[in-house]
């Protein structure tokens, strides 16, 4: 991984947008920081679209994609997409409601199933406002032994599930989708993007663990706040970039460098003035 500061100009100016994580990226121990909001500010004012990409649930997407900067959240690992819209916000789910209880009903067989093989597992206190799948908590409010979250691994593959792991949570899913694959839906239905030119220069992506590994894997300019250095073993194709701070900190330092090398410092809204 080469610093975030060695991010070209030539790449800096082909973007057209921002992708990033939430939890130990954008978010500095669940909160946002002051300087991590300004960053994203400074993005929007820069012209650069935002885009939330996140394991948290819809329900969060709903409310950050109406009071936040930023076009849309991609929530839920990539299963339901929360677009801002005029005044308000339109939901996309790939499920109609018949397959979404289906898939709900089998999800709760999961949890039923983890409840009887780690009984010390706890459901996140964000699962009420979730479409697509169910998480467990494993650094965000307790701890969970590694060879406990494995377990909940292993009842959630045994039961046909796909799995995510993040830097706070355990997901169960019966959807196809993962970060990357859910956004470039996105990107392609709402903006018209062709899928390998938004891969290859258009679109940033910022993350920090395991769960963002398909983002990593599936776009060339890519970057880490310094935490991510934690989960390099669950990451197949590390980020291109790295920031020298963790989480919140991280996320302003790598947006200062993006608008430095495009020509417009942070904090600056008349570019060749400041």
């Amino acid at each position: 991984m080469k610093p975030a500061r060695d991010l070209t100009p030539e790449d800096a100016h082909s973007l057209r947008g921002v992708l990033f994580d939430l939890d130990d990226t954008l978010l500095s121990h669940g909160v946002l920081t002051r300087a991590a909001y300004d960053a994203l500010w400074s993005l929007a004012e820069a012209g650069l679209r935002l885009i939330a990409v996140t394991g948290r649930p819809s329900g969060w997407g709903e409310v950050i994609a109406r009071q936040w900067p930023i076009d849309a959240a991609v929530t839920e690992n990539g299963a339901i997409v929360v677009a801002k819209d005029g005044s308000g916000v339109s939901r996309f789910d790939p499920c109609d409601e018949r397959e979404r209880r289906a898939r709900r009903t089998r999800l709760a067989e999961i949890v039923r199933d983890v409840e009887r093989v780690v009984p010390e597992a706890r459901l996140t206190d964000d699962v009420d406002a979730r479409r697509a799948d169910v998480t467990w908590d494993i650094g965000e409010r307790m701890r969970l032994p590694d060879d406990r979250v494995a377990a909940i691994l292993r009842v959630i593959q045994g039961a046909g599930a796909r799995s995510f792991a993040s830097s706070v949570h355990v997901h169960a899913t019966f959807d196809p989708d993962d970060k990357a694959s859910g956004t470039l839906g996105y990107l392609v239905r709402a903006f018209g993007e062709d899928a390998g030119a938004a891969t290859a220069a258009r679109y940033a992506f910022v993350g920090d663990s395991g769960n963002d590994a398909a983002c990593f894997a599936a776009f060339r300019v890519t970057f880490g706040v310094a935490n991510v250095r934690r989960h390099l073993p669950r990451i197949l194709v590390p980020p291109k970039y790295v920031a020298q701070s963790e989480m919140g900190a991280g996320f302003a330092e790598i947006a200062a460098v993006l608008l430095e090398r495009r020509g417009k410092p942070v904090g600056c809204d008349r570019p060749g003035r400041c």
